[in-house]
Order: C-alpha cells, then structure tokens, then sequence
C-alpha cells in the first residue's frame, strides 16, 4: 500500500509516547480512521493527551491491548518504546502491517534525507549535520530520536521536511525494527557496540536492526561508516548504496592529516583547532557529518565557521569546572558501555575518576574496565549496577581504588578526594539513569550542581565570600 493512501483507511497506533501521539495526529490529518492503543491506563498517559486525541476523532483502547484487532487494521505503527510483545508478534504472524512511526512519517516527506545512527554519538552528529547543512540556505529539519519526532515535523509542515528542505533524523534501533520503504539519501552509522541487550536477544540482532536505514537506499545514495569498522560497514552493506568511509587514511574521503581535517574528495580541509568539542570520538563525528552533507552538495568551503560556532549537546562530554587543576566532564548521556570507552580514552588527561553506575542494560563490563586500566586513576558507583561493575573491576583490577556512593553529592565528593592535579573526574555512567533519576539530564544537572558547590565550598574555606 502507497503510504500517501491513508484516507479511509483503518490505522491503529500501538503505544502513545511522544512518537506515537504524533504518528496518531498524523494519520488522522490523513483522512485515516484511527485507535490508538496502550497498555497504560488513561491516567498513566495522562487526561490532556487523551482528551486531546479524542477531540480530534481519534479512538483510545487504554490498559490493556485484549480486543484490539492488529490483522484487521491496514496499517499498524508500532511506537519505538514498545517491545516485540507477543501480542504483536502473533498479529505478526498472521499478516499484520506493522512499521514504525518513522516509516509512517517518511511517506509524506519530500524533503532529502539524512539519516544518523549508532550505538554512541547520534545526538552531537544529527547536530553536526544540521548545523553544516544551513549553510546551504535551505530549510533544515533536525530530529526524530532526538527531539521532534518527524511524523510531528511533517504534521506540522515544517519546511526542513517539504520539496526544499533537508531532513536530519536521529535514527535509533527501536525505531528501525520495522522500516521498509524508509530511505535517506545519505546513512550514517558510527558505531555498534553492546547496548540494550535488555531487549534483544542478542547481540547480532540489535545490530542487524541498525540496518533499517540503509535496506531501501539505491546506489546513487551513501551510507557512511568510520574507516576500519568491518561490523558497521557489513551492516550498512545490507543496501545498495555506495559504501563511503571516513576518519582514516586513503582511501577514506574524510580523514586527519596532521592537525587538520582534511576532505580529500573536494580538496578542502581545516584545523582541528575550530572543533570545541572534548575528545578524539567527536573528529569522527565530525567527519560523518561533513562527508553526509556534502554529499548532498553542500560546499564544504563554507563548513568552517559553523564548526566553530557549534557548542555541542548538553550532558555529552561537556567540560563543567576546572577545579584545583582536575577538570570535571558531565558525560551522563554515556549510558552504555561503548560511550564510557570512548569518553575515557578520549579525555586528553593521562588518568580520570570514572563516576559510573545506575540500571544494568545487559553486557560485559569488561571494555569499559580495560579502558580503566589504560586511563583510570579511580572508579567511584552508584545506583543498582554498583555492585556488579565493582566485581568486573576488582576481578581485573584488583588495585584500583574503588568507592561507593549513595547520592551523586556523594560521588562527587568521593571523586574530588581520589582525584589529582592533572586528572579528568569523568561522569560516564555506562547504565541507565532510571533508578536514582528522572533521565539521563538530571543526573547530569545534579553533577555539574554538586561539581559547582564545590567549588563555592572551597572559596569560603579559603576566606572567600560566604
């Protein structure tokens, strides 16, 4: 079925997160009859959102999914937040439609896509992108995993997604797990390493999901990977577009050469020195982004000052004090492993104070305490994960001075006295923040506060201002 043949077709929508309310809103606007359906009851969803979808015409089944006939619909859009539950996996199996919310919003979009994926890095490269791809003049979406989700910006007519525009969209696994049609004109992938592992059965099947934004492209399209990673760029060989790498020598099309970044498809290159950005992970997203946008034929001569006006993402290795010559970094969107290997080996400090910890995801902690072992002055942790990083590191470290902390004060506090002169005290907490925090934002924003009363602690004990 056309994805433009929505009027008076029978939508049902199965879970009413931020994506789910907008691809139900969108249908609608459709002309589709739509149900919205969640497990959730119409409290827990909350009575403005329900009211709200229902005062547009749309029909709610809330708490429970018993009588919602997913075989009947002609097309289902399974939210990324909702699991293979069986009640889908059966509906599956006798000829439901299910896609995603961003299949569904990629019907309507006319705009050029660009698609950003991986495991670690999304977020500062879908930023990256968008702020090289203004520089065009043309109009410029920014969003899906991160922020808005695209079924919302094609609703809402956002020029970035029309005829003009370009569209920069954050691609997670949850939201590739059932895209066909979906296809970007240029496909980043950074990285695969262990994350969610809680809701896949293993390993290669997170991965293989990743390759939902490269199965439509065609050859005239780019999918993009760091030189040197087979895995990523087996996963992106799952399409057909043509296989371009960055960050490594010749024949990578974005590379370093000395302390400059150099495009060697266009002959352009610049210093290193414009990115502000901490750590050597962000020159490849850099690259990504620079080789994603000017294969949309961008300029890349024009590249520059955006790059030197881009400030980065809050919570993603941003350096939050300098304090009595340690620097602290609030890297608290590090939620997986490969995230704290990246952040530890590329803090230029020769050794840091690792505060990790939170709920477990699934997967080894091994990595991330070979990364101590190389770069770790300490290891201080909190929340449920404490207990099981502490055994992965005393197994393998058994000399690494490890500390314990039941509030983030208490971690800082325990990070400022392991901490020396020349050190990097790096937030990176290889877990989920759901245990102790609302989100991954306010553990970071409950860092850089404890971070700076120290510092107000340390000017009144020295006869400062009170």
């Amino acid at each position: 079925m056309s994805g433009k043949e929505l009027r008076g077709k029978r939508v049902v929508v199965v879970g009413l997160g931020l994506s789910g309310e907008a691809a139900c809103r969108l249908a609608r606007a459709k002309g589709a009859e739509v149900l919205a359906n969640d497990a959730r009851s119409r409290a827990q969803i909350g009575e403005g959102v329900a009211a709200g979808l229902e005062a547009e015409g749309i029909e709610l089944t809330l708490g429970t999914h018993a009588g919602v006939d997913l075989v009947g619909a002609d097309v289902v859009v399974v939210s990324p937040g909702v699991p293979a539950i069986a009640f889908l996996a059966d509906a599956e199996r006798y000829g439901a439609n299910l896609v995603s919310e961003i299949e569904l919003a990629s019907w309507f979009v006319d705009a050029e896509l660009v698609a950003v994926g991986g495991t670690n890095g999304k977020s500062t490269t879908t930023e990256l992108c968008a702020a090289l791809a203004r520089t065009t003049g043309r109009p410029v979406f920014a969003g899906g995993n991160l922020g808005v989700p695209l079924a919302q910006a094609v609703l809402e007519n956002d020029p970035g997604v029309g005829s003009d525009g370009i569209a920069v969209v954050e691609v997670s696994s949850f939201q590739l797990e059932r895209v066909r049609g979906f296809r970007p004109r240029a496909s980043i992938l950074l990285n695969v390493t262990d994350d969610h592992l809680d809701r896949y059965p293993s390993f290669e099947a997170y991965a293989i999901a990743k390759a939902g934004a490269f199965r439509a492209q065609r050859k005239d399209d780019f999918a993009i990977v760091p030189h040197g990673d087979a895995l990523s760029a087996r996963v992106a060989s799952l399409g057909y577009a043509t296989l371009e790498t960055i960050d490594g020598p010749a024949p990578a099309s974005v590379g370093v050469e000395g302390d400059r970044l150099v495009d060697r498809a266009r002959g352009v290159s610049m210093p290193l020195s414009a990115l502000k950005l901490a750590g050597r992970h962000n020159v490849t997203n850099l690259a990504a982004a620079w080789a994603a946008i000017r294969d949309l034929g961008a300029d890349p001569g024009l590249f520059q000052p955006a790059i030197e006006s881009f400030s980065g993402l809050p919570h993603r290795m941003v350096l939050a004090r300098e304090l009595d010559g340690v620097r602290w970094y609030d890297d608290s969107k590090g939620t997986n492993v490969g995230a704290v290997v990246t952040a530890l080996d590329g803090v230029t400090e020769p050794k840091a104070v690792l505060i990790a910890g939170g709920r477990d995801k699934g997967g080894s902690y091994g990595p991330m305490i070979d990364a101590l072992a190389r770069k770790g002055r300490a290891l201080v942790l909190i929340g449920e994960a404490a207990a099981a990083i502490e055994a992965a590191a005393k197994a393998q470290l058994p000399t690494l001075p490890i500390a314990r902390a039941t509030s983030m004060e208490d971690a800082v506090r325990a990070a400022r006295e392991l901490a020396q002169a020349g050190d990097a005290v790096l937030l990176s907490p290889a877990c989920s923040s759901y245990d102790m925090f609302k989100d991954y934002k306010q553990r970071g924003d409950l860092f850089v506060a404890a971070v700076q009363a120290l510092d107000a602690r340390a000017a009144r004990a020295g006869g400062g201002a009170p």
